[in-house]
């Protein structure tokens, strides 16, 4: 896993730049290798990475509310799209911060050392990240807002 200031680096390629509307705001559209997904990530600033190669980054967002489930896979839903719906692996757990890290990835990319790390924020005051623990499987719907950090 490969890491900055300890949060896992997620691995894309930059495919479109959609800028801020009166009604919307911008977003980066990232593929993910190995998979059929095509992420739609707020981004604080333009990357300097170009269209059509490859961007790295922390991916982040607020989970409404986290559930530990017993079987499934890792997904996120919709494929294309803001991320909505994600269902994976609980890599580590982080009490100061209230987030946890989820491999939220299909099957892992040969050459990754993870599908798809996300650094979600529980947001449901009853929930804490020291609730959850390395290799639990949860599931959660995500708020509007999820970001990528580009490295």
């Amino acid at each position: 896993m490969t890491t900055t200031a300890n949060l896992p680096i997620a691995r894309g390629v930059l495919e479109e730049i959609v800028a801020a509307t009166a009604t919307k705001p911008g977003y980066l559209a990232v593929s993910i290798p190995g998979t059929s997904y095509r992420l739609h990530l707020r981004s604080a600033a333009t990357p300097a990475t170009p269209v059509g190669k490859r961007i790295t980054g922390v991916i982040r967002c607020e989970a409404r509310r986290v559930d530990r489930i017993d079987s499934g896979g890792r997904f996120v839903e919709p494929v294309y799209g803001r991320p909505r719906r994600i269902c994976g692996t609980v890599l580590s757990a982080d009490a100061g911060t209230n987030t946890l890290v989820v491999d939220a990835g299909g099957a892992s990319t040969p050459g990754y050392a993870m599908g798809l790390p996300v650094v979600v924020r529980l947001t449901d005051p009853r929930q804490k990240a020291a609730d959850f623990a390395y290799p639990q499987m949860v599931v959660f719907d995500v708020l509007d807002g999820a970001t990528i950090e580009p490295a």
